[in-house]
């Protein structure tokens, strides 16, 4: 549903005070008088920015509201991956359910799109597919939710996956995604062949999951530009953590980052601590689209995460070492814009004709409101509030 609204005192990214007016759900004007009838909020002199964009996580497995989970797994990223196999089905984890709590959370945090990667294997099947796809129709009225079908496991190394991948999309995952061509599968070819098959046969976006370092993923990287190439599909893939382009080899990692533009590849960071990251400024001046995400949230992996994208670009600034105030914004803006041209949400930002997805954030400037991250002042949804000093305005279940 969409809405009408008028909120005074408001400064659009920063700039000088002014009004928004809001007619069936899309942004009609600045600086109007309020129209007769509708709904007035005073936006208490915040700043409005578009909505935030959480471009990479895992709805299907948070722990969210299950209680403390007590971590012992190994340091393998394959231990994780195992670990997590065998805990969802102990836990009981309902995708449905758990999805719907970090969604609200996303919300009540400013996110108003989501793209999560959703577990499919021949142990689970289509189970977390199905369960987010009910939380998609649920909470389509506060928050978009793009669905990866993610062969977590392995897809080659685990016979049956692939034709599980395909019938995730045929029930109505958006995107198909990736993991680890070379250290995973070991078949860099093979998996590529089936993610690029399906990509094509169901027209949709492809995004891969490249945790390999170095050299490795590099070689990986290469493989995929080339495919992208081939197949014409500038535009529509997307390499998620991409560790490799943090490596010390900066004359490779530059004709890395010119083969990515050329091709249209965008990159997704989460900005790990652990991990060499993708370098945002670099890849931001060569103009490859650069978006961000909270990827685990309160899950077996880990015990952080809170969903808050506004965090979420701090911690992109300290990886990377952004200290100036356009720097700063510039972390804001792989949170904003940067997730919705990675996902094309159409009708996206705060001109006059937007979709009217928006949050109001206090501070005097945007590098203020990204370094102190106070509770969102309000959260706009189609129009409609969704959210209020930090709290949804739904209950999560």
């Amino acid at each position: 549903m969409s809405g009408d609204l008028h909120i005074t005192g408001i400064r659009p990214m920063g700039k000088a005070a002014t009004s928004v007016t809001v007619r069936g759900g899309r942004i009609a004007a600045y600086g109007e008088d309020a129209p007769p009838g509708m709904e007035t909020i005073d936006g208490g002199d915040a700043i409005l920015i578009p909505g935030l964009v959480e471009a990479h996580t895992h709805l299907d497995k948070t722990l969210l509201g299950m209680g403390w989970y007590r971590n012992e797994v190994g340091p393998r990223l394959i231990d994780k991956i195992e670990n997590e196999r065998a805990e969802k089905k102990r836990l009981g984890i309902d995708p449905a359910r758990q999805s719907a709590r970090q969604a609200v959370l996303s919300v009540a945090q400013g996110s108003t799109a989501i793209r999560s990667h959703v577990d499919v294997d021949t142990e689970v099947g289509l189970s977390g597919i199905e369960g987010v796809l009910r939380t998609c129709e649920a909470y389509r009225d506060i928050v978009d939710i793009e669905i990866v079908a993610f062969p977590q496991s392995g897809m080659l190394i685990r016979p049956g996956t692939a034709e599980l991948m395909e019938e995730a999309l045929r029930l109505g995952a958006h995107v198909v995604g990736g993991l680890d061509p070379s250290a995973i599968d070991r078949d860099p070819k093979g998996h590529l062949d089936v993610i690029f098959g399906l990509a094509e046969r169901f027209g949709v976006p492809v995004d891969i999951h490249l945790h390999e370092p170095a050299e490795l993923g590099a070689f990986s990287m290469e493989l995929i530009v080339e495919r992208t190439r081939a197949l014409g599909m500038q535009g529509e893939v997307t390499i998620s953590h991409a560790f490799c382009l943090g490596m010390a080899d900066r004359d490779y990692v530059a004709s890395l980052i010119d083969a990515l533009a050329e091709a249209r590849v965008h990159i997704l960071t989460t900005a790990p601590a652990s991990r060499p990251v993708p370098p945002v400024k670099r890849l931001v001046e060569a103009g490859v689209v650069v978006a961000a995400g909270s990827d685990g949230v309160r899950d077996t992996w880990g015990p952080y995460g809170n969903a808050d994208m506004l965090e979420r670009a701090m911690l992109v600034g300290l990886r990377n070492n952004f200290r100036r105030d356009d720097e700063v914004e510039m972390a804001l803006d792989v949170c904003t814009y940067g997730g919705a041209r990675l996902m094309g949400l159409d009708g996206y930002g705060i001109a006059a004709g937007d979709r009217a997805d928006f949050v109001l954030v206090e501070g005097e400037t945007l590098a203020e409101a990204v370094v102190s991250r106070a509770p969102r002042r309000m959260v706009v949804k189609n129009g409609r509030v969704v959210a209020r000093s930090g709290r949804a305005l739904v209950e999560a279940p």
